[in-house]
């Protein structure tokens, strides 16, 4: 999160000459932050806050009350505003590393015991089978959020 952070904080900072942020760049850079997550984190879409929710926190993390966000400032504020968006991409993960091959496991069991594919999948060494199931899951999951955009 902090690459993201400095990317967007130079980005202005490189066009304007300021190191600080108003409001209004504020919010530029909020929607700036919230276009890499979608980008770059696997899970849902995330829909950045309103001009309303950023303002508060604005308020909340200008530590020396000059109406502006420096760098530091800028770097809290983006940790508060996106403290849930990891909690639900670590839930994701965490369901779909943990899970998913445990779920595998327990169905390569079920089905060795199937006429004709029985045999095959005896066959596929444990860690394999989790592997592409684990990745089936995946694709599975991905296709899904594909179609919900």
């Amino acid at each position: 999160m902090r690459k993201i952070t400095d990317k967007v904080f130079d980005r202005f900072k490189d066009e304007t000459g300021k190191a600080y942020l108003k409001f209004e760049d504020l919010y530029i850079a909020v929607l700036l932050v919230y276009n890499d997550i979608n980008k770059l984190l696997p899970g849902p879409h995330f829909d950045p806050p309103s001009k309303e929710e950023v303002r508060a926190l604005m308020q909340e993390c200008d530590m020396n009350l000059d109406g502006e966000l420096d760098h530091e400032e800028f770097v809290k504020f983006v940790k508060r505003l996106t403290k849930d968006t990891f909690i639900i991409v670590s839930q994701g993960l965490i369901i779909t590393l943990a899970v998913a091959p445990t779920v595998a496991l327990l169905t390569k069991r079920t089905t060795e015991g199937v006429p004709g594919v029985g045999k095959v999948v005896q066959k596929i060494p444990n860690a394999v089978y989790a592997s592409l199931v684990t990745l089936t899951i995946v694709m599975f999951q991905k296709v899904a959020e594909a179609k919900a955009i």
